[in-house]
């Protein structure tokens, strides 16, 4: 078990003031499975109202807006999680289950369609379609699958933005946690297996000292179903451990955005982010 305290900052300035803006924001880690929030709490200094609820997918959203001309706009997340391994999931269905029980509910069904930004180019269909023909179940297509998409995409960062699709990034073989896992997506969802997107944090220094603090990151992964749900980070090539943080589930980053809105005014806004993992037991 791990206990980590995670200050996520982010927001935007503005070329000229805006004289007003509507935001939501999805920050803060959820409770379940192997994961206890301790404390969490969204603070923006400059708010007139805000308003929490838990959207359709069960993540958190804090909505709030800012009447009063601002030339910046700044959010701290901080929050104090203890976050256990994952046990071990056995017992998937086979082929013929999977497609009967994908239907059963509308929550795994909807995890089937693809969206703009997870349609799959015709190569990637044909190597999701090779890996299910020669997979006697589900839970090795999908292994299969998210193996090859991990060694095929090289992580860099600044070649892709949010609003690169999975075939966009396939072609440059290159992208971040959020383009691998579209297009992780797109193929798992291609081959018959429901997939969805999951939004987070990873600590990225699996021998941290109680007490160091590191610049981490926002992250994303991918849960795909058989029957039960698993979880894979297909980015570092690694099962969900005590190191991820579990914000939101969505069909893709559409659905699980740290921070989106609308502002009134003239200038263009820039978006800023940091996050700051400290492991505290």
């Amino acid at each position: 078990m791990r206990r980590l305290r995670i200050v996520h900052r982010t927001g935007y300035t503005y070329d000229a003031p805006a004289n007003a803006s509507y935001n939501e924001a999805r920050m803060l880690p959820a409770n379940g499975g192997g994961q206890f929030v301790i404390s969490s709490r969204l603070s923006v200094p400059n708010r007139v109202s805000q308003h929490d609820y838990v959207d359709y997918f069960g993540t958190r959203v804090s909505s709030f807006e800012v009447l009063a001309p601002h030339d910046e706009l700044t959010l701290v997340a901080s929050s104090l999680v203890e976050v256990r391994p994952p046990e071990p999931v056995t017992g998937g269905a086979g082929w013929g289950d999977l497609a009967r029980l994908s239907q059963a509910t509308v929550t795994v069904s909807e995890q089937l369609l693809q969206t703009d930004r997870t349609r799959p180019p015709a190569e990637l269909v044909a190597l999701a379609e090779q890996e299910r023909g020669r997979s006697a179940t589900p839970a090795e297509a999908a292994m299969g699958i998210l193996t090859r998409v991990g060694d095929a995409v090289e992580y860099v960062q600044g070649v892709t933005g949010v609003t690169t699709s999975a075939a966009q990034a396939w072609s440059k073989r290159k992208g971040v946690c959020q383009d691998i896992t579209h297009i992780a997506l797109g193929a798992l969802r291609s081959a018959g297996i429901p997939a969805r997107y999951v939004s987070g944090y990873l600590h990225p220094k699996a021998d941290a000292a109680i007490g160091e603090t590191v610049e981490g990151e926002s992250h994303a992964w991918v849960e795909w179903f058989d029957g039960v749900w698993h979880g894979f980070d297909a980015t570092n090539g690694i099962d969900i451990c005590d190191r991820h943080v579990q914000v939101g589930r969505g069909r893709d980053y559409t659905d699980v955005a740290p921070l989106r809105g609308v502002y009134s005014g003239e200038g263009a806004s820039h978006l800023f982010v940091s996050v700051q993992i400290t492991q505290e037991g």
